[in-house]
């Protein structure tokens, strides 16, 4: 059978940036390592006032069509994924497509476009779309285009405010993929919750703690779903387990309550046991909270092993260097941490063609995923070819009173002029309203 999965991949980050130890923290009063420790977090990425959802999925993918020689005619879908639309009718791919379509010759009215919403799983729900696509036949021999693009700004005050970010991620779906190859199995965790939403308003309203627990809760049903059909996860099965990542310091919650599942009744919890015990089990305790406090006191043993700290230091924390630069990227946020373990590889010679990846996927409302990932033979040469890096050291470093224009500039309710923090080149812009109050983009050489 044909594999399918993502044959390339770019990233558009927003042009701007805030420290959030050097900026941020001073200016709220707060202790540095409040967000450096405890959140995992260095710096957000900002549109600028040019930049939105539009601009900065519609660059992702032009750079990604360029880098693959690629045409209008080649892509029979675009799919995008968001939480951050402004319109509740037209979808943003035909904002995106209408600007692709400005600097290439052809169009995509043949191609089909949508729109995908369940909070940052979304952009995993429209590669599955693809992928499904692809493999009924229905795609005449064209790759699918997915762009997860968000702004992810929470209202001033709000405590998840320094967990905001802004970019874009462009993925080719398609045919013996030179990237990852997708599996056919997947598991889900899916419950009707009110840990996060935005019920007609831009800011989202969101219960932390809870918004915490609903995650670890949709994370453990969706492995535990994934193992009904792919059989028994063990921690040397995956390479690296790129997860949802609103923040780094969720994951490590996630990594830990994924690898004490992974490893009940393995040789490695056998290991384990003359140092920490063996994990305990429910029918050995009264009542579900005496069963609980077991597993957390468990947990809090089981993390500052040795074992544990060698296994999270190699398949959890490359996933996070790029989110740590970022923040939050919503629906782009699991496909920057495939990214992220990709180029640890990458820079340290590993082998990596073959090995697989466990990629967790979530979104608030709720919903997880899981399913495996192949890594292909021409992964190096796509990640590679990446300039994430350079993104980043270009971008323009905010101070804390700037950080206040760029948010009330991006702030639906507020009229603001649209100060510019850098120059646009090579790029498209928003620059304006149409007579429908439709937004207007061109692209600027």
């Amino acid at each position: 059978m044909t594999a399918v999965g993502i044959d390339a991949i770019e990233i558009w980050t927003g042009k701007l940036a805030l420290d959030l130890a050097e900026t941020f923290a001073p200016a709220k009063d707060d202790n540095p390592e409040k967000y450096t420790k405890g959140l995992g977090l260095r710096a957000s990425s900002f549109p600028d006032t040019y930049e939105d959802i539009v601009t900065m999925g519609a660059n992702a993918a032009k750079r990604l069509m360029d880098r693959k020689g690629l045409e209008p005619d080649d892509i029979g879908r675009i799919d995008v994924a968001t939480e951050s639309a402004f319109d509740n009718s037209k979808p943003v791919s035909t904002y995106i497509a209408g600007c692709l379509e400005d600097v290439y010759d052809g169009d995509f009215h043949h191609a089909n476009k949508g729109e995908r919403k369940f909070a940052c799983v979304a952009a995993t729900q429209s590669v599955d779309d693809a992928y499904n696509w692809i493999k009924a036949g229905r795609n005449r021999g064209r790759a699918a285009l997915v762009i997860a693009t968000d702004t992810a700004l929470y209202a001033r005050g709000d405590p998840g405010e320094a967990t905001q970010g802004a970019g874009a991620v462009a993925m080719l779906v398609d045919e013996d993929p030179s990237l990852v190859e997708i599996s056919t199995e997947q598991g889900y965790g899916s419950a009707d919750e009110t840990d996060f939403l935005k019920p007609n308003q831009q800011f989202p309203s969101v219960d932390g703690k809870r918004s915490v627990k609903v995650y670890l809760a949709r994370m453990r049903e969706a492995l535990e779903d994934f193992e009904s059909v792919a059989g028994r996860t063990h921690p040397d099965d995956f390479a690296y387990i790129p997860f949802h990542t609103p923040f780094p310091g969720m994951v490590r919650k996630a990594a830990l309550l994924g690898f004490r599942h992974m490893t009940r009744d393995t040789d490695i919890e056998d290991g384990l046991e003359g140092e920490i015990g063996r994990q305990p089990r429910q029918d050995d305790y009264e009542d579900w909270d005496a069963y609980e406090e077991a597993i957390r006191e468990y947990m809090d043993l089981l993390k500052e092993t040795d074992t544990y700290d060698t296994w999270y230091a190699r398949a959890i924390d490359p996933t996070l260097t790029l989110s740590r630069q970022v923040g939050n990227w919503y629906t782009g946020s699991v496909h920057v941490a495939r990214v992220s373990a990709l180029k640890a590889a990458a820079e340290t010679g590993r082998a990596l063609s073959g090995e697989r990846l466990l990629v967790g996927s979530y979104g608030s409302g709720a919903q997880a995923e899981m399913h495996a990932e192949t890594v292909a033979d021409g992964w190096r040469e796509e990640v590679e070819a990446l300039d994430f890096e350079e993104q980043l050291s270009r971008r323009y470093d905010l101070s804390f009173e700037e950080y206040g224009r760029v948010h009330d500039a991006h702030n639906h309710e507020k009229e603001r002029e649209r100060e510019e923090f850098t120059v646009p080149s090579g790029e498209f812009v928003f620059t304006g309203w149409g007579r429908m109050n439709e937004r207007t983009y061109e692209y600027v050489e």
